[in-house]
């Protein structure tokens, strides 16, 4: 995993986590790396020292706790959706179907889509709108 501080051209910065530096650049080629603060997907990687962790210390600037209003927007909006939506994994596509068919009950639903599942939902009519953040994954 690498860290970057990301600039938009707002000027806005925000933090963020990327397997790779080709994996960053993929999906900021993409249109899929936003400002946390305004949605803008013009971003450019900030100039930045590289930081070397000490045993089990955690890196200065981890990010463990939100560190500005947006974070923290983001971090209640996280909740919120955990605490009142049924995470339905890569199932998503299929569920939203089917509760738009009338063959599932209607609940809120959260989960992975790939863009071209994405695409068609919104071209059948299925309301679905893309979340700023990634799922908690679970690690065995």
């Amino acid at each position: 995993m690498i860290h970057y501080t990301l600039t938009c051209d707002q000027d806005h910065q925000f933090d963020s986590w990327f397997q790779s530096s080709s994996a960053y650049e993929k999906l900021r080629d993409a249109g899929q790396v936003s400002c946390v603060t305004c949605g803008s997907t013009k971003v450019r990687r900030s100039p930045m020292a590289p930081s070397i962790s000490k045993g089990a210390e955690a890196p200065k600037g981890a990010l463990t706790q939100p560190r500005s209003e947006a974070e923290e927007a983001m971090a209640a909006l996280r909740r919120r959706v955990e605490e009142n939506s049924d995470y339905v994994g890569l199932s998503f596509a299929r569920e939203a179907r089917a509760m738009h068919a009338g063959e599932a009950p209607e609940r809120s639903i959260y989960g992975e889509a790939k863009p071209d599942e994405a695409k068609a939902l919104i071209e059948d009519g299925i309301p679905v709108a893309p979340l700023p953040f990634l799922p908690k994954r679970k690690a065995n």
